[in-house]
């Protein structure tokens, strides 16, 4: 029997890496688009000798998207960006470049097309990075209307920029935020006044595995009757802002001060932030996270995929304790 091929955009980051080993696992001869495949070579041990096959590609150029698609059966689309920098705008990446994929697929005859979206989409957000993601899905859809969109909470795993993040901060920081929009309120009672300084927590997050991330997207590829559906997926339990910060100083063993930022406050910050190479916070990631990023319902998740969540108090000890108490920041850098 012939062996399957799939084109993998985005095959080097993050979820791509993942999904590239599992599908190879199952056979798949693998095509990672990317933008720099030197860089990608690391790919190519997670199959047979030439089943994993770094190609350049960068989703904004519709020639060598059409190109990196030629002969494949399944399409997936992991590009993303978290913030923008000169031409690699939300519109540039999100938008147009998942034209670009979906329209290529469609030209080129392929059948399964998976794109990854986030549970954020939503044309109406204050946030342009979730504006531009509905708007990607509504791109995909019109260029390829069977395709599967998936639609993750945080992803997290050994090399997210989720947890990273906050254990890297509790490393060189005595305190830790937790953006709110409901805190410093007064609160009586038979003992008293005193304040609530976190309110309900800050925003809510519904941490998903990036393994089960790959799972969900392999399942897809693996069963057409699962295909054409868009999946909201999400971890077994929520957290609010100050629960994750909880969590993140529980495994690293740190002791931090846990501090309420309004959300008026957090703006001011982010836009000295934003202006770093790699930033930390920007305004629009402000703007994001005064809507919880949780599964809502109505639309199918890990259940109809077969998938049982896993737990991040699971997994975070196994790559957290790079930053625990008694690491040291200059150890961890070098």
């Amino acid at each position: 029997m012939a062996r399957r091929l799939v084109t993998v955009f985005g095959g080097s980051g993050f979820i791509g890496r993942t999904l590239v080993r599992r599908l190879a696992a199952q056979g798949w001869v693998v095509r990672a688009a990317v933008r720099d495949p030197t860089a990608a070579e690391f790919l190519k041990p997670m199959g047979d000798v030439g089943q994993v096959t770094p190609l350049r590609a960068d989703i904004t150029d519709p020639a060598a998207v059409t190109m990196a698609v030629a002969g494949a059966d399944a399409v997936v689309n992991l590009v993303g960006i978290l913030y923008e920098r000169g031409s690699r705008s939300f519109e540039a990446v999100h938008v147009k470049g998942a034209a670009n994929v979906a329209a290529a697929a469609k030209a080129a005859g392929i059948t399964k097309l998976v794109h990854m979206s986030a549970l954020g989409a939503d044309k109406n957000s204050e946030s342009a990075y979730a504006r531009s993601k509905a708007a990607g899905e509504e791109a995909v859809l019109a260029a390829f209307p069977g395709a599967t969109i998936i639609r993750p909470s945080v992803v997290f795993g050994p090399d997210d920029d989720f947890f990273n993040r906050f254990g890297k901060m509790a490393m060189i920081s005595p305190v830790l935020p937790v953006f709110t929009s409901d805190g410093f309120k007064p609160v009586c009672g038979e003992g008293g006044c005193s304040i609530d300084l976190f309110g309900s927590g800050g925003p809510t997050f519904q941490p998903i595995h990036v393994g089960d991330v790959a799972a969900a997207i392999a399942a897809v590829l693996d069963d057409s009757r699962l295909a054409g559906k868009v999946y909201e997926l999400g971890g077994p339990r929520r957290y609010s802002m100050k629960e994750i910060m909880e969590l993140v100083l529980q495994v690293t063993g740190r002791q931090c001060h846990l501090v309420p930022v309004p959300f008026g406050l957090g703006m001011v910050q982010a836009a000295f932030l934003q202006l770093m190479p790699n930033p930390m916070l920007t305004r629009d990631q402000v703007r994001l996270m005064k809507v919880d990023n949780v599964v809502r319902g109505g639309k199918p998740g890990v259940a109809e995929l077969g998938i049982t969540p896993t737990a991040a108090e699971a997994v975070l000890p196994l790559y957290l304790n790079r930053y625990g108490k008694h690491n040291r920041p200059e150890a961890d850098a070098a």
